[in-house]
C-alpha cells in the first residue's frame, strides 16, 4: 500500500533502525556517569550530537536534544522571548507557520506580549521585504521573529536567508522551523534559532533538536536540571538520538540525488491531475518548493470522504482541508494563502518512492474523486454539455445554513446559471470554509466576489455572474 503522508512523519530509515538497535545495546546507561558503561553512552551522545550539528550548521555546543520537534519549538520560543525581555514583548510570526509556533505565539498574548502575523502571497511566500515591514511597524520592542524553512503544508519554501539579514539589522533573532527541510539540506541565512523534528527525516519519533547560537540571549524558562545544557531537562533518550543523528547524515548523503528524482515524480503529478481531474487548484509555489510534496484542492468535494476513499484504494494521504477537521475551520495555511480549502489533498512521497506507484495514484483518482462528487450531488464540471438556460431571474438567494463544506459551494455552482450575466447570488451559509472556499470558487470561474455581511444567522456572501 503506497505510503504518499511522508511530511507527517517519513518511515523509519534502515541506518535509523540499525543504530537504533546498536544504541539499545551499548547506550543504555546515564551518560552523565563517570565509570565504564556512563563513559561509552557519553562518547555515543557527543557523536550524535556532533553529527546532527554538522547537518545543522552550528557548534556542537549550540546544540540540544529535546523530547519532540513540538517541544524544540516551545522552547526555543520561550526561551529567546524570555532572554530579551528586556528589548520588547513583541513577537513576529508568518500567517503560515506550523501550529506549534502558533500555539506558542497565543501563549505569549495570554501574557501579555504582542503579536505580529506577517502575509503570505496566493504561493504560501511570505513577500520580499516583509520581514522589515513589520519590524519596523511593530507596536513596541520586537523580541523575536520566526519563520519556518518551508511550508508543512504545500512545500513553498520561504525566503529565509533574506529574513535573516532584515531581523539582524533591527538587532532581532531569528527563529527558523527547518523541520520539513532539514533532511534535505541546511538552512540558509544568519539565523539565531533552529528547530527540527527527527520523524520528519526518517528517525524515530521523540527526538526534536534545539539549535541556539552564541551570541543569541536566552534563559531557560522552565525547570533546568545539568542535562542538555540546562535547556532540555530529563533523562536523554539515547538509543533514539543515535538513531536520528546516524539517519540525518545518511538521508542527508543521499538528498541530492532522492530530490531530484522525488521533484520528477512530484511534476508528474502537479502536470497530470488539473488534466485527469476537472475544477482542481494545485496550490503552493510551482517551482519554490520542497521537491517531495505537492497540495492539489479539488471542487465540491468532502475532504474526509476523499481521504477514507483514497485510504480504500490503498494510497494514504493526508490534507489541510477543513472537511478533514474536527475544528469545522479551514486549514490556517490554506486560508492565509486564499485559496480553496475544500477537497484537498496533500501528496508527501517518502525516499524510495516508485513512478509506478505514482502512475496507480493518477490512475485511481479520478474515479475516486468522480464517485465522491455524484454522492454528494455535484454539478457537473466545467465545460460539460447543458441543457437549455433556465428562464434567468435578477437575484437569487442560496440557503445553505447548517450544510457543511463543500455543500454551500456546490448548491451556489448549481444555480449560477439562472440568473442573467451581471446577476447575483446570495448564498446563506454558517460554515467557516464557505469564508474561503466561494471567494475562491469564484476566482477559479471568473466569477465576482462581491463581499460578505452579516445575517440574521449565518453570514450572506455575495457573488455577481460575469460569464
Amino acid at each position: 500500500m503506497p505510503y504518499f503522508d511522508a511530511a507527517s512523519s517519513a518511515p523509519l530509515h534502515p541506518v535509523a533502525r540499525q543504530a537504533l538497535l546498536a544504541a539499545l545495546d551499548e547506550g543504555w546507561a546515564d551518560p552523565s556517569r563517570l565509570y565504564r558503561e556512563g563513559r561509552r553512552a557519553r562518547l555515543l551522545l557527543d557523536a550524535a550530537r556532533e553529527a546532527a550539528a554538522e547537518a545543522v550548521g552550528c557548534r556542537p555546543d549550540e546544540l540540544v536534544f529535546t523530547p519532540s520537534g513540538t517541544r524544540a519549538v516551545h522552547d526555543g520560543i520561550a526561551g529567546a522571548l524570555a532572554g530579551r525581555r528586556r528589548a520588547g514583548r513583541h513577537l513576529i510570526v508568518s500567517a503560515v507557520e506550523h501550529s506549534s509556533v502558533l500555539h506558542a505565539a497565543a501563549a505569549h498574548e495570554a501574557d501579555g506580549g504582542t503579536v505580529t502575523e506577517v502575509p503570505v502571497d496566493r504561493t504560501g511566500r511570505v513577500a520580499p521585504g516583509a520581514y522589515a515591514a513589520a519590524l519596523r511597524e511593530a507596536p513596541g520592542g520586537v523580541a523575536l521573529a520566526c519563520l519556518q524553512s518551508a511550508n508543512h503544508e504545500v512545500g513553498t519554501l520561504q525566503p529565509v536567508a533574506e529574513a535573516a539579514e532584515e531581523c539582524a539589522a533591527a538587532d532581532v533573532p531569528l527563529l527558523v522551523d527547518a523541520a520539513q527541510s532539514l533532511g534535505w539540506g541546511p538552512t540558509e541565512g544568519d539565523w539565531s534559532l533552529l528547530t527540527a523534528s527527527a520523524h520528519k527525516w526518517g528517525g524515530p519519533a521523540g527526538v526534536g533538536l534545539l539549535a541556539v547560537r552564541k551570541g543569541a540571549r536566552f534563559r531557560t524558562v522552565q525547570p533546568a536540571d545539568e542535562r542538555e545544557s540546562g535547556r532540555s531537562p530529563g533523562f536523554e533518550n539515547l538509543p533514539a538520538i543515535v538513531a536520528a543523528a546516524a539517519s540525518l547524515r545518511a538521508v542527508r548523503a543521499e538528498a541530492a540525488a532522492e530530490a531530484e528524482r522525488l521533484r520528477g515524480l512530484v511534476e508528474r503529478i502537479r502536470a497530470r491531475v488539473p488534466e485527469l481531474v476537472p475544477d482542481v487548484e494545485v496550490v503552493g509555489d510551482p517551482e519554490r518548493r520542497l521537491p517531495h510534496l505537492v497540495t492539489f484542492s479539488c471542487l465540491y468535494v468532502d475532504g474526509e470522504a476523499l481521504l477514507h476513499e483514497l485510504d480504500r484504494a490503498e494510497f494514504s494521504v493526508s490534507s489541510g482541508s477543513s472537511c478533514t477537521s474536527s475544528t469545522l475551520t479551514p486549514s490556517h495555511v490554506l486560508r492565509a494563502m486564499g485559496v480553496l480549502s475544500e477537497g484537498n489533498v496533500r501528496v508527501s512521497l517518502p525516499r524510495g518512492t516508485a513512478g509506478a506507484e505514482v502512475d496507480r495514484f493518477l490512475a485511481a483518482l479520478p474515479g475516486v474523486v468522480a464517485g465522491v462528487r455524484e454522492r454528494l450531488g455535484a454539478p457537473e464540471p466545467a465545460g460539460a454539455a447543458a441543457g437549455p438556460d433556465p428562464e434567468p431571474e435578477p437575484e437569487l438567494v442560496v440557503d445553505s445554513l447548517g450544510k457543511r463544506c463543500p455543500i454551500p459551494v456546490i448548491e451556489l455552482a448549481k444555480v449560477i446559471g439562472e440568473v442573467p450575466v451581471g446577476g447575483v447570488v446570495t448564498v446563506l451559509a454558517d460554515d467557516e470554509a464557505a469564508r474561503l472556499d466561494i471567494p475562491a470558487w469564484c476566482e477559479m470561474r471568473g466569477h465576482t466576489y462581491e463581499g460578505e455581511r452579516p445575517a440574521d444567522r449565518g453570514v450572506a456572501y455575495r457573488v455577481r455572474r460575469r460569464a
